[in-house]
């Protein structure tokens, strides 16, 4: 059975970049409920309960057809969320920068942080609709990004993602209302790259 994380920090840690109440609810009722409905999908799959979340996605194909979108829906949104609430921290912790192979292969690919996350702000912008903008790590280990609807996750394509942005209109509205370019911009300020370089490293290695 899964279980809903516990957030890294305080409902509040985020503002004023990401409201508490944005934050509460987000947490509370929408990726609780993801968890939820997963559960309840999986009952009486007790050998698919039992795989982490990244191995169950990973091998989608092994679900039966039956549960297999919900698992996709659910199991994604579980799988995105996750990773989001690690991704960030309390400010001013986007104002560094990565270090060590991550932000060296990041210069290689995009020639420097700034052209990255000027092409990863295009990405989210990009989303039509519910959806995310991932970083990932591919089974080549080639470092790119990709643009996902809905709650589909980078590791039903064989995907490993190292950062994740949420750009349903649940992540912000209450706060930027239509606004998704200010708080795309405001979230820079809150990337915990240490987390992702950690995630970069576990990724290439594995």
């Amino acid at each position: 059975m899964f279980t809903l994380p516990k957030l890294p920090y305080r409902h509040n840690a985020l503002e004023p970049h990401i409201d508490e109440k944005t934050m509460r609810i987000h947490h509370g009722k929408h990726h609780a409920a993801y968890v939820d409905n997963l559960n309840k999908a999986l009952e009486g799959y007790k050998e698919l309960s039992a795989k982490p979340i990244e191995k169950l996605l990973f091998e989608i194909d092994k679900v039966p057809q039956v549960i297999r979108q919900a698992v996709i829906n659910h199991g994604g949104g579980n799988a995105n969320h996750s990773l989001f609430w690690k991704i960030m921290r309390p400010p001013p912790a986007g104002r560094g920068e990565p270090q060590g192979g991550f932000l060296k292969t990041i210069k290689k690919e995009f020639s420097s942080l700034e052209k990255f996350k000027e092409q990863f702000t295009q990405k989210a912008m990009s989303v039509f609709g519910s959806g995310w903008a991932f970083l990932v790590i591919t089974p080549s280990k080639s470092l790119t990004l990709k643009r996902h609807s809905f709650q589909n996750s980078p590791y039903i394509y064989g995907n490993i993602p190292i950062l994740g942005l949420d750009v349903w209109e649940h992540a912000y509205y209450l706060k930027y209302q239509n606004r998704k370019a200010d708080y795309i911009e405001a979230w820079w300020n809150i990337v915990n790259w240490e987390q992702v370089a950690k995630n970069f490293d576990n990724a290439v290695s594995s």
